[in-house]
């Protein structure tokens, strides 16, 4: 009896905890309507783990454990999830000193829109290139793989973006 009660709470934290964490994904989004939703089976699931695990008459650390575990597993699991399967638009800019027309048309052709500004680096006068790229997340990794052969020394800034009116997304 005290082997199935654990795993049902084991499970169902999972369950919660992962809705939990999709929904804060959605709702730092501005999807409001669906973290909402979300929010809704997420707090139902919670609502009847917390009532099974505190009306049980069986008195054990186990139950805690068993929770405490299913909100780690939880947390881990929906954190996958959102960076997997959560779409999400951000901005990356790469200050760089190795930038040539080649490199850029590099970027381009892979499918990203690229805006160039020429700058001065304030700490030692040196001229410079500050490249904008806005792109879906899912997009990363293959970016920072072209910015790396064209300059691994290269600054680098990533930031969420939650609105993009006009240009060129891939």
């Amino acid at each position: 009896m005290l082997f199935v009660l654990c795993v049902k709470i084991f499970f169902a934290r999972i369950a919660d905890v992962t809705l939990g964490t999709i929904r804060t994904n959605y709702s730092v989004r501005g999807k409001t309507m669906l973290a909402g939703l979300i929010g809704f089976f997420e707090v139902f699931i919670w609502f009847l783990v917390v009532k099974e695990a505190l009306n049980s008459e069986i008195n054990s650390i186990w139950i805690v454990i068993a929770y405490s575990a299913g909100y780690a597993t939880g947390t881990i699991l929906g954190t996958f999830i959102s960076n997997t399967l959560v779409n999400s638009l951000i901005s990356v800019e790469v200050m760089t000193k190795e930038t040539s027309r080649e490199s850029i048309d590099k970027i381009r052709k892979e499918g990203f829109g690229v805006s160039v500004v020429e700058t001065v680096n304030t700490y030692n006068e040196e001229e410079a290139n500050i490249l904008f790229i806005t792109l879906n997340s899912r997009n990363l990794n293959k970016l920072k793989r072209i910015i790396r052969e064209i300059d691994e020394k290269a600054f680098v800034v990533i930031n969420e973006t939650k609105v993009v009116q006009n240009g060129y997304i891939k």
